[in-house]
């Protein structure tokens, strides 16, 4: 069940209670309850196959779920949060780097000043505006996920869902990338990301959330998921690098 609540701030952006998502006989999330706030930055962390994605997929609203998602209703503007979500692999259209973010706000029914405005400042906040008419399948692999960014901050996001935004990047775009979540999060935007990299997870994020079998094992702020001795097994043994099923 999915509701709206209506709310100003600092109540929860997205509530989940006991959520749920599976695909056939396979269950991907188990009884989840999670609550996001403006702002927040949440780090997902967990082996593969723990369900991080697909808790991504359910915040943004693209799963079928059981057991209940409350988003707000932000005031005074009077609507649900706004979310957009940017896969490991961003989708890149076979477009001009420029179109590739001008086609979303069109669909969005933006006026035609307003969406190139905010095109021509999208570009220039990832330090593309220069390669605006380039295709944009040409871009190296850093600069496509900086495009992926650009095109998501356009959309002047509430929630910004990130599945490990910098996995395939080379250790110079992976602190480009960072530095502009850095600063999208900076604006006020509630970012969650997952994330395989416990350094970043700690740079970047005020709360970690430990997932294990579709299950949210624990979820804490960051230094207190970091630097205590108290938390549950299954976690101390993935921070300690030993795989979940030996």
């Amino acid at each position: 069940m999915e509701t709206i609540i209506a709310t100003g701030e600092p109540r929860p952006l997205i509530r989940l209670q006991g959520a749920g998502v599976g695909f056939g006989e396979r269950i991907a999330l188990r009884e989840i309850s999670l609550t996001l706030r403006r702002g927040e930055r949440l780090a997902l962390v967990g082996a593969n196959g723990s369900g991080k994605t697909s808790l991504l997929r359910l915040l943004h609203g693209l799963l079928p779920h059981s057991g209940q998602v409350e988003r707000a209703l932000l005031q005074p503007e009077g609507r649900p949060p706004r979310a957009a979500m940017l896969f490991q692999q961003p989708f890149l259209l076979r477009l001009s780097v420029f179109r590739n973010i001008w086609l979303g706000l069109w669909l969005r029914g933006l006026p035609r000043g307003e969406r190139d405005e905010r095109c021509r400042q999208a570009l220039a906040c990832v330090g593309l505006a220069g390669e605006a008419q380039r295709p944009a399948r040409a871009l190296s692999g850093g600069q496509q996920q900086r495009l992926a960014l650009a095109r998501a901050w356009a959309m002047q996001p509430d929630l910004l869902l990130l599945d490990e935004p910098t996995a395939s990047l080379d250790p110079s775009a992976k602190r480009e990338v960072e530095t502009l979540i850095e600063q999208i999060a900076a604006a006020g935007v509630t970012v969650v990301m997952s994330t395989h990299n416990l350094g970043q997870a700690k740079r970047l994020a005020s709360r970690v959330a430990y997932l294990e079998g579709g299950r949210l094992v624990v979820e804490r702020p960051v230094d207190a998921f970091f630097f205590t001795d108290d938390l549950p097994p299954e976690a101390a043994q993935f921070l300690r690098g030993e795989l979940p099923w030996t």
